[in-house]
């Protein structure tokens, strides 16, 4: 189980990361509550952006809008890798209590999380 399961905290920031990614128009934003499934993250925010560029701004968006709000507590959050920005197809941050997804739509298709996932709680997410 993750550092912060038995908080709310993983929540918060899964709900702040599905915010800042519907701010930046991502649209098919989902929440999956992964704490009774898995050890190595509290919950997964998979969303889509229409093009490489959006997915790229959306990644942009996230990384310092967290940066940004956690340096006024003192040190600012940043995730523990980025990977697929180079193609920026399919685009993951980690950071650790919750790891983001974020796709073109094709890629989406072609994964599909949510099917693999199929069976764990989603949490509602205002578009």
């Amino acid at each position: 189980m993750s550092a912060s399961a038995g908080n709310g905290s993983s929540e918060a920031l899964a709900r702040r990361i599905a915010e800042v990614a519907l701010d930046r128009k991502a649209h098919d934003v989902a929440v999956l509550d992964m704490r009774d499934v898995v050890a190595y993250t509290d919950f997964l925010v998979i969303c889509t952006g229409n093009t490489e560029r959006q997915t790229h701004a959306i990644q942009d968006a996230i990384y310092r809008a967290l940066k940004q709000e956690s340096a006024s507590n003192g040190a600012g959050r940043l995730p523990d890798r980025v990977e697929g920005l180079p193609e920026a197809r399919w685009i993951l941050m980690d950071y650790l209590d919750c790891v983001v997804h974020i796709f073109t739509p094709d890629a989406r298709d072609y994964y599909r999380l949510e099917t693999l996932w199929g069976e764990v709680p989603a949490l509602e997410v205002e578009a």
